[in-house]
């Protein structure tokens, strides 16, 4: 998790991901909240303008690649309250989702799981960015 490597988050999701970690810091999602909120205190914030387009911010479509198996899997990254596994709509609170906001295309990061396990992760490509494709309502 704690890797040399900055996360890109545009002010907004910033804002909004801080409520988030802030609603969920004393139920039973405080470990996955707190784990979200050490990515979000590494983070270079910018403009919802200035993200650039490969960067995974919320609502975007990503494919990324698990470096252990080559699976790659792609995935809507939402909030708890829209999530649907079967439907791949992963939450920003699982663990997979606090490990792909704002990786960029190309970056890797190594993410604990549940059971003291760690899977490592590689976004492929961003194929649906709200920033990026002007739905800056999302």
């Amino acid at each position: 998790m704690s890797q040399e490597r900055r996360i890109i988050l545009t002010e907004a999701d910033l804002e909004r991901l801080h409520r988030l970690v802030e609603q969920h810091s004393g139920g039973h999602n405080a470990g996955l909240a707190e784990m979200l909120e050490q990515e979000l205190d590494r983070a270079h914030v910018t403009s919802r303008q200035d993200v650039p387009p490969g960067v995974v911010t919320m609502n975007s479509v990503v494919i990324y690649e698990d470096e252990e198996t080559g699976a790659h899997r792609k995935v809507t990254l939402c909030y708890p309250w829209d999530a649907r596994s079967d439907e791949g709509r992963i939450s920003v609170l699982a663990p997979i989702g606090s490990a792909l906001i704002g990786l960029s295309v190309g970056q890797s990061i190594a993410w604990p799981l549940p059971g003291g396990r760690t899977k490592t992760l590689r976004v492929i490509s961003v194929l649906y960015q709200p920033e990026a494709a002007g739905d800056l309502h999302l």
